[in-house]
């Protein structure tokens, strides 16, 4: 996650009372419930990442032979391995 989690209640109760306030929802749950479903929303979302790293990391342990013997650079082949899982998913990072 590129933001420390400790902001994550701070953006929510920004992004929450930015668009109550612009009346672009009608809350029909009281406001903490929104503030912590939203919260949790955002976490999650901003933890995909942290799960596509894992997900790469597991994948490259098959080739971890040939990337210790220098054939293959681990960083290079990371990054190439997660650009092609993002463009396969479409997802947005």
């Amino acid at each position: 996650m590129r933001i420390p989690k400790t902001w994550v209640s701070l953006i929510t109760k920004k992004v929450v009372d930015g668009i109550i306030s612009k009346q672009l929802i009608t809350p029909r749950i009281p406001i903490e419930q929104l503030l912590s479903n939203t919260e949790e929303l955002i976490m999650d979302e901003l933890m995909a990442e942290d799960r596509l790293n894992d997900e790469v990391r597991e994948m490259l342990k098959k080739h971890n032979s040939e990337i210790e013997r220098g054939k293959v650079d681990y960083r290079k082949l990371f990054d190439l391995t997660k650009q092609k899982i993002v463009k396969e998913r479409n997802l947005i990072l």
